[in-house]
C-alpha cells in the first residue's frame, strides 16, 4: 500500500503522511501510555513515537531520496539530501496525555508542501506551497482567513526567550486587547490552521526563528498560502531576523496587534510610572 504512494505529488504525500499519523494518534487516544521524559517538564508518549514511525514510513516510501527531521527521532536520511521533511507527530502532547483532544499532526516539506491533520475532527489542512485547502470526507474547500471571530490564540507555554521585553501573557492585561479580541489558549499549533481557515483571527507566540521548526513549519506554510500575514513579534519577516510569530487573518488585525505589542514593550521599558 505504501509503495503505491510513490507517484503522488508533494502535497498528497504530506496529506497521506499526516493522515496516517493522525490515525495512530486517534487509535491510541485514552490508553494508559508510557511517558518518555525529555527534560524541563517536556515529555513524549508512545503515541508520539508510533505516529512518527508511521509518518516516516509514508515519506520514505514515497520520497526515498529526501531526509526527514522528526521531533522524536531527529534527522534521518542522507545528510546531503536536497530536500527535507519536518515532522511533529503530535503537537499538543500534554493536552493529549490528559484526555484533551486539541492536538495536531504536522508534516511539512521545507519551503514546499505541508499538511496539518486534526485526528479527531477528521480535517486535514494542506498546501502545495501556493494555495491552501482543507480536506474532509474527501471534499476539498479553499481556506479563507477572516478576523470575524475576533478570537486570538496566545501561546503561554514556556520558555519565554524574549522576556522581559515581550511575553505573550502581557497582552492579556492590555485594555485594548481585551476590548477588541477574545483570548484563547489551545496549546497546540492546530491554532495556526484555524487562523488560515477563519476559525481564529490571530495566533501569537514567543520564540526564536520558528520558520524551520518541526512544530511550526507546516502551520506557517499553510497560513502563508492562505493569504495570512505572518511575521515575528517584532514585525520582521519570519526567519533569522524575526522572533516568534504573529499570524493574523488580515493586515488590519496584524497592525492592531503589533501596536499593542509595541506599547506593552514601551511601558515595560519606561517602568511603572508611565
Amino acid at each position: 500500500m505504501i509503495n503505491s504512494r510513490a507517484g503522488l505529488d508533494d502535497a498528497e504525500v504530506a496529506i497521506a503522511a499526516a493522515r496516517a499519523g493522525a490515525d495512530v494518534v486517534r487509535a491510541m487516544y485514552g490508553q494508559r501510555l508510557t511517558r518518555i521524559d525529555k527534560g524541563a517538564g517536556d515529555f513524549a508518549t508512545a503515541a508520539d513515537v508510533e505516529a512518527e514511525k508511521t509518518i516516516l514510513g509514508i515519506i520514505h516510501a514515497a520520497r526515498p531520496n529526501d531526509s526527514v527531521l522528526g521531533e522524536e527521532g531527529g534527522r534521518q536520511g542522507a545528510q546531503d539530501a536536497a530536500r527535507q521533511w519536518l515532522v511533529d507527530p503530535l503537537c499538543g502532547t500534554l493536552n493529549y496525555a490528559v484526555g484533551n483532544m486539541l492536538v495536531a499532526v504536522n508534516v511539512a516539506l521545507r519551503h514546499g508542501a505541508a499538511a496539518v491533520a486534526d485526528p479527531f475532527s477528521g480535517e486535514v489542512f494542506f498546501t502545495d506551497g501556493e494555495t491552501a485547502w482543507v480536506r474532509q470526507d474527501e471534499a476539498d474547500t479553499r481556506l479563507t482567513p477572516t478576523p470575524a471571530t475576533r478570537l486570538v490564540d496566545v501561546n503561554l507555554d514556556p520558555p519565554f526567550p524574549s522576556a522581559p521585553g515581550f511575553r505573550a501573557v502581557d497582552l492579556l492585561a492590555h485594555h485594548g486587547f481585551v476590548e477588541r479580541f477574545r483570548p484563547r489558549v489551545v496549546s497546540t499549533t492546530l491554532a495556526l490552521a484555524w487562523v488560515a481557515s477563519g476559525k481564529r483571527a490571530a495566533y501569537i507566540t514567543d520564540g526564536g526563528d520558528l520558520s524551520d521548526s518541526v512544530h511550526f513549519a507546516a502551520g506557517i506554510a499553510l497560513c502563508r498560502a492562505a493569504g495570512c500575514i505572518v511575521t515575528g513579534i517584532d514585525g520582521a519577516p519570519t526567519g533569522q531576523a524575526g522572533r516568534g510569530l504573529v499570524v493574523t487573518a488580515d493586515a488590519e488585525t496584524h497592525q492592531l496587534l503589533m501596536s499593542m505589542i509595541r506599547s506593552r514593550n514601551q511601558n515595560r521599558k519606561c517602568g511603572p510610572g508611565v
